[in-house]
């Protein structure tokens, strides 16, 4: 079906949803996405110019893919093709590429294919595509909720601009609810209808970014009071929607959260830095969403030991014990009583003060290990409990920690001069750090003699 074909369209529009039928029909209606549709902006550049080829749409639900894929067929009049990859073959995407490489040739028009849930397309059905949108038979515009670097084959992604959608701000959907509001022809403009401020802001917040679920509880909320839905508009008498009508039209959101995807590793990345710049209501509240979406809980609590250990450490060393607490707590009581001693964890870490140093020396220690050549052990180290271990040498002139009055030893541990840990100014490791001079000092220092005692035998 030609998108454009007027008759057809507003034929099939009058049974359609409020949603499909206010979808925008030029660049100047469509709302959101100002970061590369706005004036001045990547793909409004490549519309003016038309010099697009292909485009990977990605981001959540609600938020344009769609509609915009429909404005830039409409502006390049183009012919427009709408498959799902989740119902379609390889024999489907090849007549409409046959279709589309005729129209090309007899009519000199171009073919935009929208492919929605193009992820769902394994590689060799991605592959049909490859040579005709590389010659410019088609146009191809393909959706996703899934990140396409992962989700995509690389030819396919590398032949692509790809375009991240983000969800719509509350501003943007009320606009979008007015504009369906006034509409006489596509809209709800013929009826006599008004709509309190508190009524909208609930469906700006509870929509959460996605325009169709806005539209969606507007329609709800309107034709639920008209009495005759077979009669005229203009005589449904006055429909006033308040704050009350529009919590029923709306249902509870649901959070787009794939428990395997952008959004799981986004929201725990995000958890993870709150806690490492000490922002304690910003970790609550990731981990609230967290939890909200279903994530396993003990996945959070794992993320928490983590941070714990690598950005608290040694500034306070009570942080690790609080989260591998709060870990065994979840394993324990699980949801949602385990809610509690998780955020305990999370509040304490996030205002304890932070180190990474111990992080680092193991990094730097195994770095090392890697890359450089391997120190033996010093013989005095070694291992000198079995017999024949003194013919060897080992554990020869190894010196007893204990046996000196401060508990130090004038010895070598490593045989090379090399420094991995390096404690803050920050909490607690200020005293380590302060301890470390003091263990470097009685180290090279001649020591008092040892004390005299039974010195326990060197393993």
């Amino acid at each position: 079906m030609d998108l454009f074909d007027e008759t057809e369209r507003k034929e099939l529009g009058k049974h359609a949803p409020l949603a499909v039928r206010m979808r925008p029909r030029t660049p100047e209606e469509f709302v959101g996405q100002e970061h590369f549709f706005g004036p001045g902006k990547l793909l409004r550049r490549m519309l003016e110019a038309d010099r697009l080829q292909s485009a990977i749409f990605y981001g959540p639900p609600g938020t344009g893919k769609t509609s915009l894929a429909e404005v830039i067929a409409g502006r390049l009049s183009a012919a427009f093709e709408h498959m799902n990859a989740a119902l379609v073959g390889v024999k489907e995407v090849r007549e409409v590429l046959e279709r589309a490489r005729s129209r090309l040739l007899t009519t000199k028009q171009r073919t935009v294919l929208f492919l929605d849930e193009v992820h769902r397309f394994n590689r060799a059905q991605q592959d049909v595509l490859l040579p005709d949108v590389e010659n410019g038979v088609i146009i191809l515009i393909g959706a996703t909720t899934e990140n396409p670097f992962f989700a995509l084959t690389a030819p396919l992604v590398s032949r692509s601009q790809i375009f991240r959608f983000e969800p719509l701000s509350e501003d943007e959907v009320k606009t979008i609810v007015r504009r369906a509001m006034a509409d006489k022809e596509r809209g709800l403009g013929r009826y006599r209808l008004t709509v309190t401020d508190e009524a909208l802001d609930h469906w700006a917040v509870k929509s959460d970014g996605d325009a169709r679920r806005a539209l969606a509880a507007l329609e709800v909320a309107v034709l639920s009071q008209v009495k005759d839905p077979a009669a005229p508009p203009e005589e449904a008498g006055a429909i006033e929607v308040d704050l009350a009508v529009a919590e029923e039209s709306i249902q509870r959101k649901a959070l787009h959260y794939d428990g395997t995807g952008d959004e799981h590793y986004d929201a725990a990345s995000a958890f993870i830095k709150s806690m490492r710049g000490s922002d304690p209501d910003a970790a609550i509240y990731w981990m609230a969403r967290m939890l909200e979406a279903g994530e396993d809980p003990r996945f959070i609590a794992r993320r928490i030991v983590i941070c714990a250990a690598e950005d608290v450490g040694n500034a306070d060393p009570a942080a690790l014990m609080i989260a591998t607490s709060a870990l065994e707590a979840t394993e324990f009581v699980g949801l949602p009583e385990c809610q509690i001693p998780l955020a305990q964890a999370v509040t304490y870490i996030a205002c304890a003060p932070k180190s990474n140093a111990a992080y680092k020396a193991i990094a730097k220690a195994r770095e090392d290990v890697r890359e450089n050549r391997t120190q033996p052990v010093p013989k005095h180290l070694r291992d000198a409990s079995y017999r024949g271990a003194k013919r060897l040498g080992h554990g020869e002139g190894y010196k007893y920690a204990h046996a000196y009055e401060d508990g130090v030893a004038p010895q070598e541990y490593l045989g090379v001069d090399a420094t991995y840990y390096e404690p803050t100014d920050r909490g607690h490791e200020a005293k380590i750090k302060k301890r470390l001079e003091e263990l470097k000092r009685l180290r090279q220092e001649e020591p008092p003699t040892p004390k005299k005692g039974k010195r326990k035998k060197d393993k």
